[in-house]
């Protein structure tokens, strides 16, 4: 998100401070500073004109509309000795006129009288004097999330409010062990290989995984940013670890107990700082619920929970949607399972898990191959996954199906089996109306029969409806033992 910044400084000396700073800010675009009230006045009336004018010289807004907010600056900056109009009534004027414009006030009194008045007369915020970095950007990127906020309700179109622009998708696991680090690494590793900028989270606070899984050793933690009330652009820098990959990594800490210190307080002003500077925010939840993490899904544009597909993780996941529901986090229709470690044998296929769940599933299944992943796991640089490995395929077209990829090819829709790769990783081949069976096939036998998935397996879990074919297995049968596929 570009923030534009109209500074109204008469000081000259304030002014080139002030310019100084800003041209240090990301994402900044700072224009000339004006000198006098009246510049000011007249600089915003000009941008809310051009914003207003029609494409083809149609008439302007008619009376009584909100003028036009495309072409004004995000934040105005007015300092306490402009001139002729004094500050405080400048400030009134500008939010009476340009309400779309979150303005700051530069003044060497900070107290809590000229706060207050200020705030009284519409300012968003106050920086002292002498001037700070992490002051300024703090009050800077508030300000501006604020404008663009009141923008999508002044008229503004889609292009003017970006707000907290990125994509956030968290990663829950049904039980320990069912690959959910695994599959945050992956997504965010396919993300970043697409041209996105992307954060990785670890918000599984006592047990996480992710500097281990990328061979990261950083001081720095989740846990540094709990206590502070504004987290600066320069802060949220230092306590995210920029990996070779490209990936930004917020880990987390490694003396578990200290994963108490953050709260859902603190986990949304984190995510709402990280989701206004990278594309695309993932966040490893682990599988124990806190508040933190519980936050993290409540705010997920995307909520995936990751299960295998044997009966204690379908019933665990079912136990993690029912307590989402519970709590009012986030309802089961509006979580996705990804189902991990599926094979052709598998009893438990997922539409059992979609019914038993009552989440969605999504298309593209992760197949089970912990020996393509061991030599990677072992050494800690998930990152070295070879592209032929079929787990890393599987969760690139799971990035694609799910937005993070702009890739048509893992996009298409359910009928086309070329987008998605096999469990075995051996090439399908295109089954034509009417092609013959193979050798040793009976005509009109159900092939979901052999996976537990076909007509008649409707009952939960699936029930025994007769002796297993010669040299296979039967249904699953709950009192019986179970052998995973």
């Amino acid at each position: 998100m570009t923030i534009r910044i109209l500074p109204a400084i008469g000081d000259p000396d304030a002014a080139r401070a002030v310019s100084s700073l800003l041209s240090q800010l990301p994402d900044a675009e700072p224009a000339p500073a004006v000198a006098d009230s009246a510049a000011l006045l007249h600089a915003l009336a000009g941008a809310a004109a051009q914003g207003a004018a029609a494409p083809a010289g149609g008439a302007p807004p008619a009376a009584g509309q909100p003028p036009a907010v495309e072409a004004l600056p995000e934040v105005v900056l007015v300092h306490e000795r402009i001139g002729p109009t004094p500050a405080l009534e400048l400030i009134r004027e500008v939010a009476l006129r340009f309400p779309a414009v979150g303005v700051v006030l530069i003044t060497t009194d900070a107290g809590p009288a000229l706060f207050s008045a200020a705030m009284d007369a519409g300012a968003r915020g106050i920086v002292g004097m002498p001037l700070g970095y992490d002051e300024l950007a703090a009050r800077v990127q508030s300000a501006a999330q604020w404008a663009t906020g009141v923008r999508v309700h002044l008229g503004g179109g889609p292009e003017t409010a970006p707000g907290p622009a990125g994509t956030l998708v968290t990663v829950t696991g049904a039980k320990g062990g069912v690959g959910t680090t695994v599959t945050a690494v992956q997504l965010a590793l396919a993300a970043r290989a697409a041209g996105r900028s992307v954060a990785l989270v670890d918000l599984d606070l006592q047990s996480g995984d992710v500097a281990s899984y990328l061979d990261v050793q950083f001081r720095r933690s989740v846990v540094d940013l709990a206590g502070i009330q504004d987290i600066s652009v320069r802060v949220l820098q230092d306590a995210v670890h920029d990996h070779h990959t490209g990936l930004g990594l917020l880990l987390a800490p490694e003396e578990g107990e200290r994963g108490e210190e953050v709260d859902d307080r603190a986990a949304r002003q984190i995510i709402g700082a990280l989701r206004s500077r990278y594309e695309v925010v993932l966040v490893d939840c682990g599988s124990q619920m806190q508040s933190a993490n519980a936050a993290a899904v409540e705010l997920a544009d995307l909520a995936l929970l990751v299960a295998t597909p044997d009966v204690v993780a379908v019933r665990a996941a079912k136990r993690q949607v029912r307590l989402w529901d519970r709590l009012q986090i986030r309802k089961a229709e509006d979580t996705t399972t990804v189902v991990n470690r599926l094979t052709r044998n598998t009893e438990i296929q997922p539409p059992l898990v979609a019914k038993a769940t009552g989440t969605q599933v999504a298309r593209t299944h992760v197949p089970a191959a912990f020996k393509e992943l061991q030599p990677c796991v072992d050494a800690g640089r998930m990152q070295d996954l070879d592209n032929r490995s079929t787990v890393k395929q599987a969760l690139c077209a799971l990035a694609g199906e799910l937005g993070l990829v702009d890739s048509p090819s893992v996009r298409q829709g359910r009928g086309s089996h070329r987008a998605r790769p096999t469990l075995t990783g051996r090439k399908r081949k295109a089954i034509t109306p009417g092609a013959a069976p193979a050798s040793g096939g009976i005509p009109g036998q159900a092939s979901g029969a052999a996976s537990g998935a076909g007509p008649g397996s409707g009952s939960r879990f699936g029930a025994r409806r007769g002796p297993a074919a010669a040299g296979g297995q039967g249904a699953f049968d709950p009192s019986g033992p179970y052998g995973e596929g």
